[in-house]
């Protein structure tokens, strides 16, 4: 039985509307078996069996949102090619709202391909153009954005910088200042040196790598107890500094994550995953599902232990998975370890 709190909160994740703007991209994955080694030089042969593809990026976190139950709109670029034709067609399937999804010719859709062999990735292959999107089409999204608040339309903003080029701070900026008026929870999945700190979003969501270099501080502990990891803290206070979010989650691979607050003790939420076949998008699930919760009336560490539980189910499946709402509320109802 989930506990009555988180219990709660899922109830109403299917009344939340959620957008999302950032970087999108196409995962496609070749499957087969090694059969020999080349001839030509000293690298594996893969027989393919099968290729399969899913949205990735910024595009995984609204397919995330939509399979978790809740409304995913989706604010984007793509190219005017057949790799975004195909993200167009993964949107429909998966009930994305893509009006938001602009095509620029001048540019390609971003594709990653994968070569899987027995499960395990031998390979990946970038398809991808990361100079910066024209400013008009930038403009275009923050005013589609702005406007979607301003008719009470959404209830979360989720920003995710993979640096393909298309988030600038001056784009937080605007959306965070009018979400602010209209207590709408705004998430940053950041990438470093990608923004600039942009102040007021309610939560930022690093991995440790990622805190650390936003911060500039140098990751004297590896693998030290968070609880007692002064190098961590360090990284944290400066990144509570600089950016002023509400809430900093950072993930901490397999210690779990660390929920930081001002004038709050750090909050350590220990690991749950039992199984780690993949962790290709369990960032994108933690930022995905974290928000969603707040967005749904979770406080913050109710919300973090709930996106913990996300990551758990979803790094136990091969390739860039999203979590349903039925595995969800399942591992809502196990008891803590």
């Amino acid at each position: 039985m989930i506990p009555e709190r988180k219990s709660e909160v899922l109830s109403r994740f299917g009344s939340a509307r959620v957008a999302v703007l950032g970087d999108i991209m196409l995962d496609v994955y070749l499957w087969g078996q090694v059969t020999r080694v080349s001839p030509e030089a000293p690298v594996p042969v893969v027989s393919v069996k099968k290729q399969t593809c899913c949205p990735g990026g910024a595009a995984n976190v609204m397919r995330n949102i939509a399979t978790l139950g809740a409304s995913a709109e989706g604010f984007g670029v793509i190219g005017d090619d057949d790799t975004g034709r195909q993200l167009l067609a993964e949107f429909a399937a998966a009930g994305i709202g893509a009006r938001g999804i602009l095509a620029d010719a001048d540019r390609p859709t971003t594709e990653k391909r994968r070569i899987m062999a027995s499960g395990q990735q031998l390979l990946r292959v970038d398809q991808e153009d990361t100079s910066s999107v024209p400013d008009d089409i930038r403009r275009r999204l923050v005013n589609m954005i702005v406007d979607r608040i301003r008719s009470g339309g959404l209830d979360a903003i989720i920003f995710e910088d993979y640096a393909k080029g298309l988030l600038a701070s001056w784009m937080l900026e605007e959306i965070v200042a009018e979400a602010r008026k209209h207590r709408v929870a705004t998430a940053l999945d950041p990438k470093p040196g990608g923004i600039d700190p942009v102040r007021g979003l309610t939560v930022i969501k690093p991995n440790r790598n990622e805190a650390f270099a936003m911060a500039n501080v140098q990751d004297r502990t590896p693998g030290a107890d968070p609880a007692g990891d002064p190098a961590l803290k360090e990284a944290a206070a400066r990144l509570l500094e600089q950016w002023q979010p509400e809430h900093l989650l950072i993930s901490l691979a397999a210690q779990g994550m660390a929920l930081f607050r001002h004038d709050r003790d750090a909050e350590l939420i220990p690991t749950r995953a039992r199984e780690v076949f993949d962790v290709s998008g369990a960032g994108d699930t933690v930022t995905a599902a974290y928000t969603l919760a707040l967005a749904s009336g979770a406080d913050p560490v109710t919300a973090a232990d709930i996106a913990n539980r996300a990551a758990s189910v979803v790094v136990a499946k091969v390739g860039t998975a999203p979590i349903s709402f039925e595995e969800l509320c399942h591992v809502c109802e196990q008891e803590d370890l």
